[in-house]
């Protein structure tokens, strides 16, 4: 992606449909050109102004109101001007053509964004901590966004960074000057700190699994035979009746998602055709798919008869599951032999008693699924966290240990300052410091347009 400063862009802000009131932002160098030919009036900056906004001919386009934001200090760190007109699609359309006319173009995904970055005033886990506010899907996600885009996340990466400096500002130096006669090789202090950097980048790295559980969820997939209640079991996880469900084998024909919560951690939950030997054409379609949202699975929930023999129940399944994917066993139905509800754990399987049906240990279940995935459901501290993120965080980690090893046990100072510079670009990627254009491309180009 190309990354253009120089021109003016405008995008509407508010999503697309009918509402009481649209926003329209610009940003760039043209913008206060633009204000005088559409309102042809002194704007005070940071003031927002009631005025008609005119077309070329001076007719009214709308009547709203505007805020002028000059550089630097506006959210793009360009001119900014805020025009919030009527919501009615076509007013923003007509409102949009005349800025074109002005020489304002069309903004991309993400591109407000963007130029924040690029001109200073947020780093990039700020700017990717604002499409998360705005995606969220829970409470504890928005807070944890909203911490990230304080600068949270941010400030400790840049203490981790500080550390980093510090240690290999020290090594550097002895290897430079010699003649100073610093056996750096010998200094325990070192050998600490290097202790300490590795244990913070830990937390953090802890901490950012959390962020990216909350962020991006845990994807479930129900499998199982027919009738063995997979849509009962969703129906009673989602909390209402998503599912058609029947005595009917067969009745699930195709992959059924749905978004829930449990205690803060989202979840994607899909429903899939029971898994069987079948001539018709539909079906084999549904089984298609059934796979295909297995191998993108980060749990499969394998549901079967409480009273099932396990081995039997689960062989052929089994056997086709992509190896290395978590698997827990469901036994469903125990309203209906008459056990209670239940967690059973050996060396070969974890198996849940539950009934989908009257909902007996269903919490069980929820419980099991938020250990699984390390999840927990204290606020304190929580920050939103990206797969990128954690890349670069054990990235790092793993620069740090070999640091470690050239430092304390090979005693090889230039290997060891060569594996901490390493380090420190895998840190300064989170942070938008070091980073290349195809990811900044990548990144915003996953913005909502007006963002």
């Amino acid at each position: 992606m190309a990354l253009e400063r120089n021109d003016t862009i405008c995008a509407i802000a508010t999503p697309p449909g009918i509402g009481g009131v649209g926003v329209i932002r610009v940003s760039g160098p043209d913008v206060p050109q633009i204000a005088k030919h559409l309102i042809k009036r002194e704007l005070k900056p940071r003031l927002a102004t009631h005025t008609l906004l005119l077309s070329e001919i001076g007719q009214t386009i709308d009547d709203g109101i505007v805020i002028y934001f000059p550089n630097p200090k506006s959210f793009t760190g360009e001119d900014v001007l805020e025009i919030q007109g009527h919501g009615s699609p076509v007013v923003m359309d007509m409102l949009i053509d005349r800025l074109n006319d002005l020489g304002a173009r069309l903004a991309r995904p993400g591109e407000f964004s963007e130029r924040a970055f690029l001109n200073g005033k947020i780093d990039l886990t700020q700017a990717e901590a604002i499409a998360d506010l705005i995606e969220s899907s829970t409470q504890q996600s928005a807070r944890a966004a909203l911490r990230s885009l304080s600068g949270e996340f941010s400030q400790q990466v840049h203490d981790l960074v500080d550390q980093l400096i510090y240690i290999r500002t020290y090594i550097e130096s002895a290897i430079d000057f010699p003649e100073e006669e610093i056996d750096f090789l010998a200094e325990s202090d070192m050998a600490q700190r290097l202790e300490k950097l590795k244990k913070d980048l830990l937390l953090l790295l802890n901490r950012a699994k959390q962020g990216r559980l909350l962020r991006d969820g845990m994807n479930i997939v129900l499998a199982g035979s027919p009738n063995v209640g997979k849509s009962s079991l969703l129906n009673k996880l989602a909390g209402y009746d998503a599912a058609i469900v029947t005595d009917i084998a067969g009745t699930t024909r195709d992959t059924l998602k749905e978004h829930i919560s449990i205690d803060g951690m989202p979840v994607h939950i899909i429903d899939t055709a029971g898994i069987r030997e079948t001539d018709d054409v539909v079906e084999k379609e549904g089984m298609k798919r059934t796979w295909s949202a297995i191998e993108k699975a980060d749990r499969i929930l394998l549901i079967i008869d409480s009273d099932q023999n396990l081995h039997q129940a689960v062989e052929d399944i089994h056997k086709k599951l992509p190896q290395n994917l978590p698997v827990t066993i469901v036994r469903n139905k125990i309203d209906q032999d008459g056990k209670h509800p239940k967690i059973i754990t050996t060396e070969d399987a974890t198996e849940v008693f539950l009934s989908a049906m009257t909902g007996a240990g269903i919490e069980l279940l929820c419980e099991h699924l938020k250990q699984t995935m390390g999840f927990h459901e204290t606020e304190d501290g929580d920050f939103i966290a990206r797969r990128r993120h954690l890349n670069s965080l054990n990235n790092a980690l793993l620069s740090i240990e070999q640091a470690q090893q050239q430092f304390e046990i090979d005693m090889a100072g230039e290997l060891a300052a060569e594996d901490l510079r390493i380090a420190q670009q895998h840190l300064n990627q989170i942070t938008g410091e070091f980073t290349s254009d195809d990811l900044l491309g990548e990144i915003f180009s996953s913005f909502c347009i007006g963002k």
